[in-house]
């Protein structure tokens, strides 16, 4: 974590890197973090992005002693996605949910590319959820739309499985104001994001048992068991997609994000990298059929759900669905680079693998 007061001296590990005069990839390779009096991490065990106090880092360097940090919690301090997580007592799958309540929403903040939120935030959070507050409204007028924003649909709809893992498709609309269709989209997702939570935190459940211990109902396993199929396909792309960001940002041609894959109709995934030093405004990734550029920053994937046409600023980058990020890089820059229109290669079925 950022403690409360030190977010200016957040240091990531390109920046430790040149204060150390060595390149990115040597330090990565060599780890001279990793000795045993060099200064701790602030970022949390398992997190993706480093980063260290840069006071701390550069004592060290000089042969001074190194300050020590404050060791009482502070409501200001900064925690990053599993942090929070943890003080929720939930998976960090569930806080990429949760954040989108307009509690926690408004006060999330990024440093050196990572996001963050305070320690108060999540507190107060913690204590209204624990006393039931904000139950939403009840029921949905005839002829009005969604009574919940589209952004806090998640949130709210995991508040009520927390409360009955069988709750039905009926009581989520009473309670919430929803329409029959969104939530039918929200409660098998969060189902299957969960059965997915459970697979892989013991991975010799198999899916039925995950779900059933879960407490799901039977009549409702199959759609959940089919949103978990979908749910870890896109946990395994996801470090191919953001190694192919990583490498982008460190070619000049991005700045550093968090790829997050997306669902498309039929529970096609997709995820977009947006460019910052390139003709194309962004990448997209399809597992049907690859990567290509887009025409839009910020509307990368859009509505269509096809595969769009090669010409007019749209080109594909490989032939292959997931080429290493080096070949990318190179079509990429290469403007005399050209592919084939790729064959389309249909996702996964919906069979889980324990």
């Amino acid at each position: 974590m950022i403690r409360a007061g030190r977010r200016k001296y957040t240091q990531r590990s390109e920046e430790l890197a040149a204060a150390m005069g060595v390149a990115i990839g040597t330090f990565r390779n060599k780890q001279p973090y990793a000795d045993e009096d060099f200064p701790r991490l602030i970022s949390s065990d398992g997190a993706r992005v480093k980063l260290w106090d840069s006071e701390q880092t550069a004592a060290y360097l000089a042969g001074r002693p190194v300050p020590e940090l404050p060791q009482e919690d502070d409501e200001q301090d900064l925690l990053d996605r599993n942090e929070a997580a943890a003080l929720l007592k939930i998976t960090p799958k569930s806080w990429d949910v949760y954040k989108t309540h307009p509690q926690i929403a408004p006060h999330l903040t990024t440093v050196k590319g990572v996001e963050h939120c305070p320690r108060g935030i999540v507190r107060a959070f913690r204590a209204g959820k624990k006393a039931g507050a904000d139950a939403g409204p009840k029921g949905r007028p005839k002829g009005s739309g969604d009574m919940v924003p589209r952004d806090e649909i998640s949130a709210r709809v995991g508040d009520l499985l927390d409360e009955d893992p069988a709750v039905t498709l009926a009581t989520v609309q009473e309670r919430l104001g929803l329409s029959y269709a969104a939530a039918a989209r929200a409660l098998p997702r969060l189902r299957g994001e969960r059965i997915a939570d459970l697979l892989q935190t013991e991975p010799d459940l198999t899916p039925e048992e995950a779900a059933t211990r879960l407490g799901y109902p039977t009549a409702v396993q199959r759609t959940a068991l089919a949103s978990a199929a979908t749910e870890l396909r896109a946990r395994q792309v996801q470090p191919y997609l953001q190694r192919v960001a990583d490498v982008l940002v460190g070619a000049g041609l991005a700045k550093a994000q968090d790829i997050r894959v997306q669902r498309l109709e039929g529970d096609v995934l997709a995820a977009a990298v947006a460019l910052s030093g390139s003709s194309a405004p962004a990448l997209v990734w399809d597992e049907r059929y690859g990567w290509r550029t887009a025409l839009s920053r910020r509307h990368p994937i859009g509505k269509e759900t096809g595969t769009p046409p090669e010409g007019d600023g749209i080109r594909y980058l490989s032939e292959h669905q997931q080429p290493e990020p080096s070949e990318l890089l190179a079509a990429l820059t290469d403007r005399r680079h050209g592919t084939r229109h790729p064959k389309t290669v249909h996702p996964a079925g919906g069979t889980l693998q324990g």
